[in-house]
């Protein structure tokens, strides 16, 4: 299923876009997606039932905002230089174990929200990425393939960074991680059942329509799997929680001098197939 939220910000409702394309209202069944809805089988089931029998109504989605497809997120958790062209291309060897970053939920907005450059940025750079939704709580896991059963499902996501504040600032990588609006997810919630190998998808990123990057999942050093396993032994994962899986070649830090860094203007879009496609303005904030 895809599973979204629309709506004004912070008034967002529940909606689910049937395999025509039509947007369907789940407000009538579901209180919102959230982690909440991933782990109540029940709850996806009797959506799956209304969808498959055509009784849910239709939504008009003329001008109608898309937001966040996932709501009251716990935590979101970052894995960087988590691809090995990624790797190469800014100089650094593949990390031996994952590297792992927080960002705060307050920085995620909508799929085509307006991005804010932060003040003093000289270096704003992009990262189109994977999320993964966590479905189940997770602990203590033995093996990748128990990290993938605890997946409840995949989002697209643009770890937008501000590379100065990252890693010139001193510190950790959070200042660099975690700037208002950073965090654009969507537009949709893929459940976990619709890709079943997280391995075989295509990353694209386009910034004023010329590509940029163009990766595949396949070139990540640490698998989807094998990062939920991994996270289980540091922390536990609740439903609801989002991991952001890393970044393919072709961000602007690696890049040639002088290196295309974002301006305010800058339009960005990002694409995952089967995970939908997004579009963001970057503004001064």
């Amino acid at each position: 299923m895809k599973l979204l939220r629309v709506g004004p910000v912070g008034s967002e409702r529940p909606a689910l876009l049937d395999e025509d394309g039509i947007l369907r209202d789940l407000s009538g069944l579901v209180t919102d997606v959230d982690g909440a809805l991933l782990a109540d089988d029940s709850a996806l089931s009797r959506v799956r039932e209304a969808a498959a029998a055509g009784e849910l109504p239709a939504l008009d989605a003329e001008g109608l905002r898309q937001g966040s497809p996932i709501g009251r997120i716990g935590k979101i958790v970052g894995i960087g230089l988590n691809y090995h062209g990624h790797a190469a291309e800014v100089g650094a060897e593949a990390p031996a174990e994952p590297i792992v970053f927080l960002k705060s939920p307050d920085t995620v907005v909508g799929p085509d929200d307006t991005v804010l450059i932060p003040r003093g940025s000289v270096k704003t750079d992009w990262e189109a990425e994977l999320g993964v939704v966590i479905g189940s709580t997770a602990r203590y896991l033995d093996s990748a393939e128990q990290g993938l059963a605890h997946v409840g499902g995949y989002v697209l996501a643009n770890d937008v960074t501000e590379r100065a504040f990252q890693t010139e600032r001193g510190g950790t990588w959070d200042k660099g991680k975690n700037c208002e609006t950073f965090t654009p997810l969507g537009p949709w919630l893929v459940t976990a059942d619709e890709i079943p190998d997280p391995q075989v998808l295509d990353v694209r990123l386009w910034v004023n329509g010329e590509r940029k990057q163009d990766g595949h999942t396949s070139d990540q050093i640490f698998a989807v799997g094998e990062v939920v396993r991994y996270l289980s032994h540091f922390m536990t994962l609740y439903p609801g929680d989002v991991i952001v899986t890393g970044t393919p070649a072709g961000v602007a830090a690696g890049q040639p001098e002088p290196k295309p860094f974002l301006r305010a203007g800058d339009v960005v879009e990002v694409e995952i197939e089967g995970l939908g496609r997004q579009r963001q303005e970057f503004k001064s904030a």
